[in-house]
Formats: C-alpha cells, sequence, structure tokens
C-alpha cells in the first residue's frame, strides 16, 4: 500500500460548543475525540499524521494531545492564521476566524505529498470508514475509480437531539459518484421527518436516508493547486461579506465536479456519527465511547505500547 497521510483539521473554534472541545476528554484514560480517529487510521494503513491548528492553541494541544501521538506515528503541525492569503489580499480588521475547511487544507500543502485522508478534530467517524478510505487511497489512480473520494453517512445517522448541525448534503449516481453537493448550515431532526431551513422559520423537508458528508474527504496532492486557482476568487466574490464568508471545502468539490475537474467517488458507510456539537452532546459521546471499550471495539488506553515516534517532537510548517 501507498503511503498515505491524515489531516486533522483542528483550528476550529468551537463557539457553539462553548470552548475548545478538540482536548475536552470523553475516554476512559482521557482521550479525545481526535485521538480514536488517529488510532483507527494508524491501523487502517496511514502512516503520516498532520495536524492543522491555531497559533493560540499550538502549546495546550501539543501537550495535551500531540506529545501521545508523536509516540505512535510520524506527526507534524501546520497553523492556519487569518493572514495565509494569497498575494495582493489582507486580512480584514474586524474579522476573527480562520477562513474555513479549503483554506485550513491549502495551510497544509507544504506538509502532504502524498494521497491523504481530510477529516475534522471533532467528529467519530468509526473504523470501517477509514479502512474504506485507507483501501481506496492506497490503490493509487487508474481504471474506472475517480481520483478523489469521500465517505458517505446516512443524513439519519449524522444529528445531534440538541440542535441543529450543518451537513453537506449529497446526489450521487446509482454506482456512488458524486454528482453535487449541497452545504446546508441549519438541519435538525423533528418527530416528522429530518428538516433544513434557510432562514431559522421556513423548515423543509429533506430525505432522512441521503448521502452526507462529515468531512471525511480523501485527495491527492493535485487539490492544492485548485485551491491555490480558487481562493483568489472566492475572496473577491465574498468581499462585501468577508467578516463572515468561509471557503468550504464542500463548496470546493462541488465546483470541481461541476467543472468537471475532478471526479469524487463515495464509500459508503453504515457507522453512526459522534460528535459534540454542544455541551449536552459530551455525555452521550462519552457513553458511546465506553460501550465501544467495553465490547473490545478500543483498549482502555488507546496508546499505551504503541512504538516510539520516527519524528521526536513532530514537526511543525507554518
Amino acid at each position: 500500500m501507498a503511503s498515505l497521510t491524515l489531516v486533522v483539521m483542528a483550528a476550529g473554534l468551537g463557539s457553539r460548543y462553548g470552548g475548545l472541545k478538540q482536548i475536552d476528554p470523553v475516554g476512559p484514560s482521557g482521550e479525545v475525540v481526535l485521538d480514536y480517529s488517529v488510532y483507527d487510521a494508524l491501523r487502517a494503513g496511514f502512516d503520516r499524521v498532520v495536524f492543522i491548528i491555531r497559533e493560540d492553541i499550538e502549546t495546550a494541544f501539543r501537550e495535551r494531545i500531540g506529545r501521545r501521538i508523536e509516540g505512535a506515528a510520524d506527526t507534524a503541525y501546520v497553523l492556519q492564521s487569518l493572514d495565509r492569503l494569497p498575494p495582493g489580499f489582507a486580512a480584514p480588521a474586524g474579522r476573527t476566524k480562520p477562513w474555513g475547511t479549503a483554506q485550513a487544507i491549502l495551510a497544509c500543502r507544504d506538509a502532504v505529498t502524498t494521497p491523504f485522508l481530510a477529516v475534522n478534530a471533532d467528529d467519530y467517524y468509526g473504523r470501517s470508514a477509514f479502512e474504506a478510505m485507507a483501501g481506496y487511497l492506497g490503490r493509487g489512480p487508474g481504471g474506472p475509480d475517480p481520483g478523489y473520494a469521500m465517505v458517505g453517512y446516512r443524513l439519519e445517522n449524522t444529528l445531534s437531539e440538541h440542535g441543529t448541525v450543518a451537513r453537506g448534503v449529497c446526489e450521487a449516481t446509482a454506482d456512488l459518484e458524486l454528482v453535487g453537493i449541497r452545504e446546508l448550515l441549519k438541519i435538525r431532526r423533528f418527530p416528522d421527518g429530518v428538516k433544513h431551513t434557510l432562514n431559522g422559520s421556513d423548515w423543509q423537508p429533506l430525505d432522512a436516508a441521503s448521502w452526507t458528508s462529515m468531512n471525511f474527504w480523501g485527495f491527492t496532492p493535485a487539490l492544492f493547486a485548485e485551491l491555490e486557482r480558487l481562493f483568489p476568487e472566492f475572496l473577491r466574490r465574498n468581499e462585501a461579506d468577508i467578516l463572515k464568508a468561509e471557503f468550504l471545502i464542500p463548496e470546493v468539490v462541488g465546483r470541481l465536479i461541476r467543472e468537471k475537474r475532478a471526479r469524487v467517488r463515495v464509500l459508503p458507510t453504515r457507522e453512526r456519527w459522534f460528535g459534540m456539537t454542544y455541551p449536552e452532546d459530551r455525555p452521550l459521546f462519552k457513553a458511546a465511547i465506553l460501550e465501544l471499550v467495553e465490547a473490545g471495539a478500543y483498549p482502555r488506553d488507546l496508546w499505551s505500547g504503541r512504538p516510539a515516534s520516527r519524528v521526536p517532537g513532530g514537526t511543525k510548517t507554518r
């Protein structure tokens, strides 16, 4: 199998959760959400981990998470920042958060040279999702398969019971090639079904069985050139909303599909998503992890007995 990189997007502010949820323990030995993602990725065949973080959380992140993962895998750190912009652009006064998931992935272009999987830091994806993606990326390009992939979750398996969630709702062909994706920012379950709203009041029904993106994307390094091409265009197009607009990877993927510059395979999974979008999600998440531990899916201490790091201390790319 080819060398594969796991890219973990951990620079999010966690505004709805009310804290730095990336380092909030949920496992029986102090593990956080992304510990389980990294563990599942390594046993699926990924051999390098790149964390995308912000400078203001770097010390806490490396001390509380990075150190133990450095003991199990080749590890690198990339900083996502407001001022990491194309030539001719400057960060606007008043903007407080980075530019979104597509800018996060673009920030790691100098740290990633292999096929890679990009995931959120605060979502639990399930072991089989990593195995499916490792198998796909490890085959390399060629044959009838598109070059990129996403693991598709059923929408009904990705909702929080405590509020709305943002999801990329997908359209795919019968042979599971991605045709389109809509980034819907407010989705929730009601007694009569799953619905979304664009204005906060008019709720429209959604198919609960729709394939849904949870930011579990498999790419080749060719994506970086596309991101470099599209980021300046995004900044110009959103000048009127420059304090809030986000450069999002589902929107980039949708654009590349429409332009026939990329094809994307949907890798289906029946895994249930777990995450901590809201504080009320945390006890449910902890209970779900403990149930998996007791069932033998994970050891009580993920990192005990793991081999020493090949790159002690990790590397950092700005």
